[in-house]
């Protein structure tokens, strides 16, 4: 099984406040650095996402991927490529968990780019994509109007 990274951070918002955010893929590009385009590309029954289509830029990483979705419940979604033109493999998921009066939001990653890398280097892409999406992440949810 392939390494990952996780990290977790506290959001002062209700879980399905925080899952909102998440799903709704159109602001991506308000809230994520990275994320430069968003495209839903094919939507569940429920009319959740089950294919995104994100243009990203993230310094050395410049990518059009497309990503599968897997909604579990309210508090879990996942995704994996689908398609990549710099990556091999990219897998993670967000996990809320309520907690006080606000939800821990745990982010899992694991990607594998097709240029060589060493694991270490690759970990360290992996930490600095998910910091700066939970960040990204608990400063829209939090500064969204009541």
């Amino acid at each position: 099984m392939a390494e990952h990274t996780s990290s977790s951070i506290m959001i002062e918002a209700a879980p399905a406040d925080v899952m909102a955010v998440i799903a709704d893929f159109a602001r991506y590009p308000d809230w994520t650095g990275e994320v430069k385009e968003a495209e839903v590309l094919a939507t569940d029954a429920q009319g959740r996402a089950e294919q995104v289509r994100l243009v990203m830029d993230a310094g050395a990483i410049k990518d059009d991927q497309t990503l599968g979705y897997t909604w579990s419940g309210e508090h879990e979604v996942s995704w994996t490529l689908v398609k990549s033109q710099m990556l091999r493999s990219l897998d993670g998921s967000y996990l809320l968990r309520p907690a006080g009066a606000g939800t821990e939001v745990t982010y899992r990653l694991t990607v594998d780019v097709k240029i060589p890398m060493l694991g270490m280097i690759k970990r360290k892409a992996e930490k600095v994509i998910i910091d700066r999406a939970l960040a990204g992440l608990k400063k829209r949810v939090e500064s969204a109007p009541k």
